[in-house]
């Protein structure tokens, strides 16, 4: 049985043929789970309350791409602005603008922060022609496997569509656009559809848990098959501050690919000129800890290293040729994409 194939979800405008200009490029999140108008905890709201708070606070976002165009979700952080969706909406843009509940207008955006390594992007409104209406960042950390959950954003176009699932699983790992691993990702079975990349993943009281950003396809083409997921808020609120202020953000990089084991993470290839390969790191060694800290696994190994600076000095300790040796390390900083 062959793997799923990720994709991510913007809803891309291509130019026109044959007098039309709609054209699915890459897909979204899906499901078809209802939460209806059954309330199972006293203070959560059901779908009609959620999409009555929310939905003013989910925008439309539109990218000039040269010839072409392609559009999004975002959600509105605050009130002097900021919006929050996915770095693949905004990628490649010229321009980029916003569109608000009740409006027609849309309003030029400017990016004051993008990190392709989580897919999250922020953007700036002028406050005086906006309608915003934030929405509340809630804790991914606090949500469990079976919560229900509301996807709102733009599918195909359709301004503000709110669908209704649960959460399916945690600690997903997914693929960045640069290459690089989104790790601690949410899985949903909520119905998202191209053009809903970078609207919310909201819990049961209308609070935001998740960026939407991929769908799994199952190597058949671009339709969901129920398997959508979305970049946890523990994961935004890290960012944030970087994002809103134009902060260039800094991980260690370490060059290794690594597989999990109960004893560490093991290495399964080195890059030509990383770290890595500097202190004779080599295939099929196994890396127990980082600084006397054991690594669980190769999630594990990934957060160790993306917390540290570039710059920094570890101490890996290392399984080689079936002794244990301390290997020191200087990271430095990430490459623009991962090399093949």
């Amino acid at each position: 049985m062959s793997s799923p194939t990720s994709r991510e979800l913007p809803h891309w405008v291509s130019g026109a043929i044959g007098g039309l200009a709609v054209a699915a490029v890459a897909a979204v999140l899906v499901a078809t789970g209802a939460i209806g108008h059954t309330t199972t905890v006293a203070d959560e709201l059901d779908a009609h309350g959620i999409y009555a708070a929310d939905a003013p606070g989910v925008v439309h976002i539109t990218s000039q791409l040269g010839d072409g165009t392609a559009t999004g979700s975002g959600v509105v952080l605050d009130r002097a602005g900021h919006i929050l969706t996915n770095a693949h909406v905004i990628d490649g843009a010229g321009r980029v603008s916003v569109t608000f509940e009740g409006d027609r207008a849309a309003v030029p955006a400017t990016v004051t922060g993008r990190d392709t390594s989580s897919d999250l992007a922020v953007l700036r409104v002028d406050p005086a022609k906006a309608k915003l209406h934030p929405i509340a960042l809630g804790d991914s950390h606090a949500v469990g496997i079976g919560d229900a959950v509301a996807a709102i954003g733009n599918p195909f176009g359709l301004d503000r569509t709110i669908t209704t699932g649960i959460v399916s699983a945690e600690q997903r790992a997914i693929q960045a656009p640069d290459g690089f691993t989104i790790r601690n990702v949410l899985q949903t079975d909520a119905a998202i559809n191209p053009g809903n990349s970078g609207g919310p993943l909201l819990d049961g009281q209308g609070r935001v848990i998740g960026i939407n950003s991929q769908i799994a396809t199952g190597g058949s083409g671009d339709g969901n098959v129920g398997v959508g997921f979305a970049i946890p808020t523990a994961t935004v609120k890290a960012e944030l501050p970087a994002l809103e202020h134009g902060t260039a953000l800094q991980r260690g990089y370490l060059g290794v690919s690594t597989a999990g084991s109960d004893a560490g993470a093991i290495v399964e290839r080195v890059q030509a000129g990383s770290p890595a390969s500097a202190a004779h790191l080599r295939a099929g060694e196994i890396i127990t800890s980082v600084d006397g800290k054991a690594v669980a696994g190769a999630g594990g190994l990934v957060q160790a290293i993306a917390g540290r600076k570039p710059g920094e000095h570890v101490t890996l300790t290392v399984l080689r040729d079936g002794s244990t040796q301390s290997v020191a390390v200087t990271l430095t900083g990430r490459p623009s994409t991962v090399s093949g």
